[in-house]
């Protein structure tokens, strides 16, 4: 544990690009979770879970996300920058998408209304623009 410490103060990779990139899995896992054990939640959201289409579809997106936060734990882990760059372009366009897809068809048991949550993803997906530019400059730097 001490080592894994210590590998994460001393990458070139600052701790607030770490800290949302931590959040941002965490958010993935709590989705993958909720689409695998919690149907009940799923369903709440208004999603059909009864047919199986729906439920290909459900576990579907549910195994991709699994997958999305298993590469982005194994890319937090290695601290690599050019790593870190591809990671934040599959951010960027996932929350990017988000932005446009959840204010128009929002969830049944959405926790805001469609333009606070536009606001948030505004606000994510810019964050996300800026760490991606930095890690980008952080790269140039290095080579």
């Amino acid at each position: 544990m001490k080592s894994l410490i210590n590998h994460f103060k001393e990458s070139h990779i600052p701790t607030w690009i770490n800290i949302v990139q931590i959040l941002l899995t965490m958010i993935v896992i709590q989705q993958t979770y909720q689409f695998y054990f919690d149907i009940n939640a799923v369903s709440a959201s208004g999603i059909t879970t009864e047919t199986i289409p729906n439920k290909n579809l459900i576990y579907e997106f549910a195994g991709r996300t699994g997958t999305m936060a298993v590469i982005s734990i194994l890319i937090m882990l290695s601290q690599d920058v050019k790593l870190f760059i591809i990671m934040f372009v599959m951010n960027v366009f996932r929350e990017g998408q988000e932005t446009i897809i959840d204010p128009l068809y929002p969830l049944a048991n959405a926790p805001v209304d469609p333009t606070t949550d536009l606001i948030l993803h505004i606000i994510i997906v810019a964050i996300e623009i800026m760490a991606l530019l930095k890690l980008i400059n952080i790269f140039k730097a290095k080579n």
